[in-house]
């Protein structure tokens, strides 16, 4: 086994992600449930976006329902799907 001297430390390969390339916010108002836990969300708009939950709001369990008021996280690259990240 090696062992590192000290003062010595490992190169640690940083993702620098440009402003072009960072997640839209929006909020939106759930249409329609759909199977696999996919939502048919309306945006303020009118627009209809379809949506999926984030990990985290899975692993707790979150519920939503026809009305709710939601947070999304959208790519730029792709305007008719968002992750749903939180419930207002």
């Amino acid at each position: 086994m090696h062992s590192r001297r000290s003062g010595e430390r490992r190169a640690v390969r940083k993702i620098f992600i440009m402003d072009s390339e960072k997640a839209i916010t929006l909020e939106g108002t759930i249409r329609m449930v759909l199977p696999g836990t996919m939502f048919r969300v309306a945006l303020a708009n009118e627009h209809l976006v379809l949506a999926h939950i984030s990990g985290k709001m899975r692993k707790r369990f979150i519920r939503l329902t026809i009305g709710d008021r939601v947070k999304m996280e959208m790519s730029p690259y792709d305007t008719a799907k968002a992750r749903i990240v939180y419930r207002l």
